[in-house]
């Protein structure tokens, strides 16, 4: 007994777009949304994490505005270690500095400062309008850096976001071609059923 080899079948790329007589207009259609859905998808990714970093980068600019440096001096010396369970540890101590401003007004307030710091050290704090000591901004590389990861991770996102509608339009697409071929099917079936019972 003679075995068959098993037929390859060799898909047929870019289909949609080539003539042939199985295409339907709906299958052209479902081609240039999945075309358009994916220029889109990188177009509005592209465009929203630009937009992201600029936002990013404007919000520490307008940061930066509302905060000055201050020169300040250390009141008592400071601990040589950081307490117990004070939260996060980059290695410096709360201590209360006191500073002058320009009117001649004096405040204190607590800083982060290098560990064992002597009464009188001289250091730059950063006050916001209500004369409180607030982090330092990020200016520089580091602002630099956080507006580039912000616009990196927002333009997958949005991306991903239009994509994620283009296959929803595809889908309906593709649900409403089945509705269409089982329509015909109903007409066309019956009457093959016919010809093949005449031909017994």
């Amino acid at each position: 007994m003679t075995r068959t080899p098993p037929t390859t079948v060799t898909p047929v790329r870019l289909w949609r777009w080539r003539r042939n007589p199985l295409r339907r207009h709906s299958d052209v259609v479902e081609a240039w949304i999945v075309l358009a859905g994916w220029v889109l998808a990188l177009v509005a990714g592209v465009f929203a994490g630009m937009l992201a970093a600029r936002a990013s980068d404007a919000a520490f600019e307008a940061r930066r505005a509302q905060l000055h440096p201050v020169a300040a001096v250390l009141t008592a010396d400071a601990a040589r270690t950081p307490l117990a369970g004070s939260g996060y540890d980059d290695g410096r101590v709360w201590a209360v500095v006191r500073w002058t401003d320009a009117d001649g007004s004096v405040h204190t307030d607590r800083a982060k400062v290098p560990p064992g710091a002597p009464a009188g050290t001289r250091m730059t704090v950063w006050t916001n309008e209500a004369d409180r000591v607030v982090p330092a901004p990020v200016t520089g590389a580091a602002a630099d850096l956080q507006s580039a990861l912000t616009g990196a991770l927002v333009a997958p996102a949005a991306g991903a976001l239009v994509w994620g509608v283009g296959r929803l339009v595809r889908g309906r697409l593709i649900r409403r071609r089945m509705d269409e071929w089982d329509a015909e099917w109903r007409q066309i079936g019956p009457r093959w059923g016919n010809l093949s019972g005449g031909r017994g």
